[in-house]
């Protein structure tokens, strides 16, 4: 099965679910302070995003502030989950169509069977504006975080996210 261009499916559905953005495009990033870099052109507060999986095989998104580290025990329990862990890289490209670096809100696009649960920080709903990648590490998309959760969610029937609460 040959892979979408998932730039230009992500631009399309932003468009046509009328989602501003401002674009930036860049060196590829693989480190948080790169991110950060990037998130400070852009204007907004860096934060990140990591795919993880449980022993059942129950797949999330965890949105968090760039500065928090990832209490993936207390998300666990808050969650009612058994142990979270990262994804490995094939699964990440099957469930979501993305790479490592690259995992962001828009990448729930892909998520067709609907098996991905998306998870937010508090700190990030509080927030006006996230950065994030359209499945590409090479370019960074600001868009407001009230289009996220009242737009884009809704329309890709994820509107069940749930707020996590972390120190």
């Amino acid at each position: 099965m040959e892979k979408p261009d998932s730039y230009g499916h992500i631009i399309e559905t932003l468009t046509n679910l009328k989602i501003g953005y401002r674009c930036l495009l860049h060196s590829p990033i693989f480190s948080m302070e790169e991110g950060e870099n990037i998130a400070h052109q852009l204007g907004v507060k860096p934060s990140k995003c990591l795919f993880l999986c449980n022993r059942q095989q129950e797949y999330f998104l965890l949105m968090l502030p760039g500065e928090k580290n990832a209490p993936l025990k207390e998300i666990s329990k808050q969650i009612d989950s058994s142990h979270l862990s990262l994804t490995s890289k094939e699964e990440m490209e099957k469930m979501i169509n993305t790479q490592p670096g690259a995992v962001s809100p828009l990448s729930l696009i892909y998520d067709k069977e609907n098996r991905v649960q998306l998870l937010i920080d508090e700190d990030v709903i509080q927030m006006d504006y996230i950065a994030c990648h359209p499945c590409i590490n090479t370019c960074s998309l600001s868009i407001k975080m009230q289009d996220i959760l009242k737009i884009l969610l809704p329309a890709i029937n994820k509107e069940d996210y749930r707020i996590i609460f972390s120190d």
